[in-house]
């Protein structure tokens, strides 16, 4: 096998590393406000690098199942949707991708070993649900319509994580922002998976955007806006109430326009193009993919600023 960087970064999907790169600094952040003596570098370079290596683990399975089950040879392939397309195009074998997936999981448990070794039986439950999820993921929980369910639940449990490993503790500072985070990256999985239900249903998958594909544009569309109201009314309780700074909010406030536009975008595809414009979709999960990272940014700038102008 020649070794082909830039192939290989396509295929653990490298441009998505970074929702698990802000979900980790959330963590870190709110360590940083709550305990900053008990920060540790080594830690947190070590979390980030567990987190990557499960993070491409579950991409490069999920690539490898959906290739062998026929789906990605159906999906119409986008810089967000379709799979990464480097099975289909042959550009590597699928038992190399399937190694690689397996080997990053285990290079990621080694890393969490680590920590259950210091840090006890709390990381070692984390590390049993990432396992089993991403074992499970391509092949039983997306069949299950368990995928968004997974994917919040990750986020949720990489800033958990990443707190409890730096404190030793669980906080509802770290599981209001952890669900957060999840409900970030649940949305853009919906979002994305909008233009496979086609084919995703073809070969037995049940997403979330398949279980009300059959619902009215109202419902959908009320149902994207009311993820989008619990995302910022959780971020509004957890900076008034728990961080207690009321002007830490004002970054991600500054994002509702981006949002107006976004939702603009998701009705008009409803409405007028009656779901049916791929090329105008691409927009929209654009919109949702930066929507999601820089509401992630802003819930760190919003952590430190409430760091520094501590009342």
């Amino acid at each position: 096998m020649i070794f082909k960087l830039d192939i290989w970064l396509r295929a653990i999907r490298f441009r998505f590393l970074a929702a698990s790169a802000i979900a980790v600094t959330c963590g870190l952040a709110l360590t940083i406000w709550y305990q900053p003596q008990n920060f540790s570098l080594i830690y947190a370079i070590l979390t980030y690098i567990g987190i990557f290596c499960l993070h491409s683990s579950v991409d490069l399975l999920n690539d490898y199942w959906d290739f062998k089950r026929g789906i990605d040879l159906k999906t119409r392939k986008t810089k967000f949707s379709g799979g990464t397309g480097v099975l289909p195009e042959g550009l590597l074998k699928p038992r190399h991708v399937y190694l690689a997936g397996i080997g990053f999981l285990i290079l990621g448990l080694m890393i969490g070993g680590i920590f259950v070794y210091f840090k006890g039986f709390v990381i070692a439950l984390i590390l049993l649900f990432a396992a089993l999820s991403i074992v499970l993921y391509s092949s039983k929980l997306v069949n299950w319509g368990l995928g968004e369910l997974f994917v919040a639940a990750k986020g949720a449990l990489i800033v958990v994580g990443t707190f409890y490993v730096q404190n030793f503790s669980i906080t509802l500072e770290s599981v209001v922002l952890g669900i957060i985070t999840g409900l970030l990256s649940s949305l853009v999985l919906f979002i994305n998976s909008v233009p496979d239900i086609v084919p995703d249903r073809q070969m037995g998958r049940k997403t979330l955007a398949i279980m009300i594909d059959k619902r009215s544009n109202r419902f959908i569309l009320m149902f994207v806006v009311g993820t989008i109201v619990g995302i910022y009314l959780l971020t509004m309780v957890f900076f008034s109430t728990l961080i207690n700074s009321y002007y830490s909010v004002i970054p991600c406030i500054l994002l509702i326009p981006y949002v107006v536009l976004m939702l603009y975008r998701f009705k008009y595809f409803l409405y007028n193009f009656k779901r049916l414009n791929n090329d105008y979709y691409i927009r929209i999960m654009a919109n949702t993919v930066l929507f999601s990272r820089f509401f992630g940014i802003s819930l760190i700038i919003g952590i430190t600023f409430a760091f520094l102008y501590q009342t």
